[in-house]
């Protein structure tokens, strides 16, 4: 039960005192202020600077501006992860920087390449509560605001701003399993599946039986296994390939069944029958995202040299896989390293515990989007394409 003592967010500036909302009053999504990103809102979380830095192998760099769509087609909704530290089991409503940093700007703000972002804000359970309970000292609270929040925001969102869009659903860990529930609830065989574009739930288990693509978690969505299929799902959990998950892990399970087994799309390689390795086109964060119990960020380089632009690609230093094994299916991630390059051999993306050591349990759960945000994307963009053809 202590495995989740090592989660530390990143220290910058959480508004713990200060309570703009009260936990017990719902938001008001029709103001601007409960929404993290929103396209009626300007210098928001999503509207930051979002060009990369790409560092070949020899460690050249150079620039690689970011492009926003024009004119948007389709709407992204997104449902961010874990990230308050507020000190009660549900979070209050004012966004500390690690919503906006963490969420919307590293996980999110990006598809405004190809999509309207809206991010609502929600009262979620927070670090502080995932604490206590690996401590055995599960807090109280009502819990069911959780959901109700996402749900209402949904509801708002579609009544307001959809006027029948299609919609990518987009959501990691505590917010993939918040949307895991509501497409289920809401969309999953009802009139609202046709605006599905699809649905990227990552870092959270999405069950399907042994072998098959559709059934388990959704009745009638399945998994996709084309990059241009539309109204399905991309769901994966990571690990490193030196380190896989242990009977301690969080990801890449579904717990107490034998019929089913966590989904894994591999968003390098929905195109093909592959197997084996794929490239994964990453997006790594140089400006902040949870802090894992380092000061800095390592050196993109050796020797270092100062990366101008909030984000870094690194072409073929990842790979990914999708492996089952035993009960764990799962995204299993190989750093491509050369020691005679100028490049680095090594991301950081793993949990620490308290004394500095890994926390295996997690995996690389942290960076699952950063790993895989050039192929999301990409992936995106060819469902939206195939969407308006439809």
């Amino acid at each position: 039960m202590s495995r989740l003592l090592g989660l530390v967010v990143t220290g910058v500036c959480v508004l713990l005192a200060h309570k703009s909302f009260a936990q017990d009053i719902a938001p008001d999504y029709s103001k601007p202020d409960a929404w993290v990103c929103h396209p009626a809102n300007t210098n928001d979380a999503c509207d930051r600077d979002l060009n990369a830095t790409v560092i070949a192998a020899n460690g050249k760099f150079s620039k690689r501006p970011f492009k926003e769509a024009k004119n948007q087609p389709v709407d992204c909704f997104y449902v961010y992860p874990t990230t308050s530290l507020d000190p009660t089991m549900v979070s209050d409503l004012t966004p500390g920087k690690d919503e906006e940093l963490i969420t919307a700007y590293v996980q999110a703000a990006r598809f405004r390449a190809h999509c309207r972002v809206f991010a609502p804000l929600y009262r979620q359970n927070t670090v502080t509560s995932l604490r206590a309970a690996a401590q055995g000292k599960p807090m109280s609270g009502d819990r069911s605001v959780i959901y109700a929040d996402v749900l209402n925001a949904w509801n708002y969102y579609l009544q307001h701003d959809n006027n029948g869009r299609g919609v990518v659903l987009i959501g990691h860990s505590q917010g993939a399993g918040l949307l895991t529930r509501l497409i289920a609830a809401e969309i999953d065989g009802k009139p609202t599946q046709k605006q599905l574009v699809s649905a990227l739930l990552i870092g959270s288990a999405v069950a399907v039986p042994h072998g098959k693509t559709v059934g388990g978690s959704f009745k009638s969505i399945p998994l996709c296994t084309a990059v241009d299929e539309v109204g399905c799902v991309v769901t994966f959990a990571s690990y490193r390939a030196t380190m896989p998950p242990n009977p301690n892990s969080n990801f890449g399970r579904v717990r107490g069944s034998t019929d089913s087994v966590a989904a894994c799309t591999n968003p390098a390689a929905l195109t093909a029958k592959a197997s084996g390795k794929v490239k994964l086109d990453a997006y790594m964060s140089t400006v902040g995202e949870i802090s894992l119990n380092r000061k800095d960020y390592l050196p993109w380089t050796n020797p270092p040299q100062q990366v101008p632009t909030p984000f870094v690609s690194l072409p073929g230093l990842l790979l990914g896989e999708c492996v089952q094994r035993g009960e764990f299916s799962y995204l299993e991630i190989t750093i491509d390293a050369d020691p005679n390059n100028a490049r680095t051999d090594e991301i950081i993306g793993d949990v620490l515990m308290a004394d500095g050591s890994v926390n295996t349990a997690w995996g690389l759960h942290l960076v699952d989007m950063s790993m895989t945000m050039g192929n999301l994307i990409d992936i995106v963009g060819k469902q939206t394409k195939a969407y308006l053809k439809k």
